[in-house]
């Protein structure tokens, strides 16, 4: 099929962003009513209106195609799919393919691995579903403080009673991939050792319940006895033993079938006599069979003859060459060898009609009762498929917990508050790596009079690392998951956004610069006042002036105007910003400490109340190995600019007009409502403006206007 007009650029991207294979549809696929029709029949109901469906006629659309596809494309048996749940963003924190960049939550920047990620610290899962399961929580946090709330009870009980803890992650380790299993049931493309994997993980459950319920056993002498076992018993209610399924499969399957499933040898002794009767056929044919060979010796006299069997010629009789002479008359040339013959005789080839019948009979009802076995299990694939999903919950759960303990992580308090409040926080990664010489750090923000954080210091002196540190703290609490930090108080944010580093996107023909603005105007058009903004060296793209006006108006924008104040940490080398905390009310200055010795400079890593007003860029140059005449060179160019920069430029001035909020009416250059007038680094006027103020222009003859003109410009020029 063609694919749709004016959407090849967009699936180039998709191909070749996410290497996604993209397959056209036909448009009757998409038509709604069908698309509805074949829902309705999908789940057998007479109204999509029960699955919050109700208006979302683009989600019936593309539901129902899929549903067409997958019908069209897996020739089999669909009814697996028992329901369908509408997404919503309102659910969930949401964050953009940006942020999950920048905060390398499933994926490190460098190489795309799980190492080195948020993931890679929290899934100490045991289970595959509870691995998906813990991803889809770093990737969708909660916004419901109650449903976060449940979750840290939760995490919490199996933080305070080891021994429950211990003992759940032990049972969990029987568990296979139950959801994929239910899949390949529910498709009838399962085999016999998947029947196994799922009964010895459905085996499981009565005893993990119990252990959730806190009843018998190690949970029972825990250390937290019955405390806040609410929400662990709540998921053991929800669990089906499902005792039909194990019994069935238990009865029907052996315990070490093999991988094919035509060959035979699926079926438990006892649960067919027809299999029983078959298998005992094959076994007594074969025993007569090997019993064959030393009676031939004993017939024939030939010590060297060997009774053989191949799939294109059956049983056999083989002699050498060499005893060819002493083959007895009934035997039957069947193939000729290099080295010798082989034969058959009636009574071997009547033995190996009967082994071969029973085994071909035997195999073909084996795969019929093992199908049928297959066909009862997955009439319990919504049972299975639930059951997966409290697993994958339970396994998370415990996965937090076991971090958490072996971290030294806190329980945050969550609230719909506007507030975030960190004490001693450190980056959940480089805590995993550093250990003890990772150093913590203290966030305070709201959206009063601490909403805008200037943070400024040195390169490698840790300011992307803070605020990377803030943003994981407020998700891992969002997400229900204690947090590296001696306390912490969370109020809930809608959105995170970050703007770090730089990149391009060469396939779409954006400059750094470009992705840099396209991403930071993202952020200015949807961050909300619940939102947590963190913006790491706007600007650096351009030009110094372009890139201080850009800075300063971002940081404003987001202090009072499109936001009405939202939580913003902004990292910036641009020490002139440190000036908004003179002129706004909600911002503060904050810097990176380092301790200077001469030309050699120590990264103390602490975050401190106050502005910087140094960078040291040509110590961090000289830090990565830079050669040392540049180093030298680099002073030099330096001191002349910062001379240069002290006789032409000025100090920032700014006056405030009544956009800037309380407390600005009256200041300096206030004119009443409108916008923050800025004055950036004004250049005092050259003399020649004040001769040419205070000249009479009307009373120069020609000749002294050019004179005045050629002495003007040989002035400028020795003046550079």
């Amino acid at each position: 099929l063609a694919e749709p007009d004016g959407l090849g650029p967009l699936l180039d991207r998709i191909r070749s962003g996410l290497g996604a294979t993209v397959t056209a549809r036909p448009p009757w696929a998409f038509e709604a009513s069908g698309a509805a029709e074949r829902l309705r029949r999908q789940f057998g109901v007479s109204s999509l209106t029960g699955f919050g469906l109700e208006g979302l006629t683009g989600a019936v659309s593309a539901a129902g195609a899929l549903l067409e596809y997958l019908s069209d494309t897996q020739k089999g048996d669909l009814a697996h799919f028992t329901g369908i749940t509408a997404y919503s963003t309102d659910q969930y924190l949401v964050l953009d393919p940006a942020t999950r960049r920048n905060l390398e939550l499933t994926r490190r920047l460098s190489d795309g691995s799980k190492s080195g990620t948020l993931l890679w610290v929290l899934d100490h899962t045991v289970t595959a579903i509870g691995g998906r399961r813990l991803r889809a929580w770093i990737e969708q946090p909660l916004i419901s403080v109650p449903a976060i709330q449940e979750r840290l009870d939760a995490v919490g009980a199996l933080f305070d009673d080891g021994f429950r803890r211990a003992e759940i992650r032990d049972r969990l380790k029987s568990v296979y991939d139950v959801e994929r299993l239910a899949g390949r049931v529910a498709c009838g493309t399962a085999n016999a050792k998947d029947l196994v994997a799922l009964r010895n993980s459905l085996a499981v459950i009565p005893r993990l319940a119990e252990i959730l319920a806190g009843t018998g056993g190690a949970a029972a002498g825990g250390t937290a006895g019955g405390k806040d076992t609410g929400a662990l018993a709540s998921l053991g209610s929800r669990l089906r033993p499902l005792p039909e399924v194990v019994e069935l499969i238990s009865t029907a399957i052996v315990d070490d079938p093999p991988f094919v499933t035509n060959e035979g040898g699926l079926i438990r002794q006892g649960y067919s006599e027809e299999v029983d009767r078959l298998r005992s056929a094959s076994r007594d044919g074969k025993r007569w069979i090997a019993a064959l060979e030393e009676k031939e010796r004993q017939r024939t006299g030939i010590r060297s003859i060997k009774v053989g069997f191949n799939k294109v010629f059956g049983y056999y009789l083989e002699v050498t060459n060499a005893n060819l002479g002493a083959v007895p008359d009934d035997y039957t040339r069947k193939q000729t060898l290099t080295n010798g013959e082989r034969f058959i005789t009636p009574e071997l080839k009547e033995h190996e009609q009967l082994i071969l019948g029973a085994e071909e009979r035997l195999s073909a009802l084996e795969y019929q009762l093992f199908a049928e076995v297959r066909a009862k299990t997955a009439a319990f694939a919504g049972e299975l498929k639930a059951n997966a999903g409290l697993l994958g919950q339970i396994d998370a759960l415990a996965s937090l917990a076991e971090v958490a303990v072996d971290r030294g992580y806190t329980r945050p308090e969550v609230d719909d508050s506007e507030v975030l409040l960190i004490r001693d926080g450190r980056h959940p990664v480089l805590d995993q790596i550093l250990g003890q010489d990772f150093v913590p750090n203290d966030a305070a923000l709201d959206t009063g009079d601490r909403r805008l954080i200037i943070v400024t210091g040195p390169n490698m002196g840790g300011k992307s690392t803070y605020l990377r540190q803030v943003a994981l703290i407020a998700l891992m609490a969002q997400m229900g998951s204690f947090v590296p930090a001696k306390s912490a108080r969370v109020g809930i944010a809608d959105r995170i956004f970050t703007r770090v580093g730089a990149s391009d996107d060469l396939s779409s023909g954006q400059s750094t610069f470009m992705v840099e603005m396209t991403e930071t105007a993202a952020i200015l058009n949807l961050a909300t006042r619940r939102s947590l903004v963190l913006l790491d060296e706007i600007g650096r793209g351009t030009s110094t002036f372009d890139g201080l006006s850009i800075a300063w108006a971002v940081a404003e924008y987001l202090h009072h105007q499109g936001t009405a104040g939202c939580r913003t940490l902004f990292a910036t080398h641009y020490h002139e910003l440190t000036e908004l905390a003179e002129l706004l009310p909600g911002v503060l200055n904050y810097s990176v400490a380092v301790r200077e010795k001469g030309d050699e400079i120590v990264f103390l890593r602490r975050i401190i109340k106050g502005g910087s007003d140094r960078s040291y860029g040509i110590q961090c140059a000289r830090l990565a190995g830079l050669p040392r005449p540049v180093i030298e060179r680099a002073k030099q160019v330096l001191a002349g600019l910062e001379a240069e920069r002290a006789s032409h430029l000025s100090r920032v001035e700014a006056a405030a007009t009544g956009g800037g909020g309380a407390g600005l009416k009256g200041g300096p250059g206030y004119n009443g409502p409108g916008t923050i007038q800025l004055s950036f680094l004004e250049v005092p006027p050259h003399p020649l403006v004040d001769e040419l103020r205070l000249m009479d222009l009307a009373g120069l003859t020609p000749i002294e206007a050019l004179n005045t003109l050629y002495r003007w410009q040989e002035r400028l020029k020795k003046d550079g």
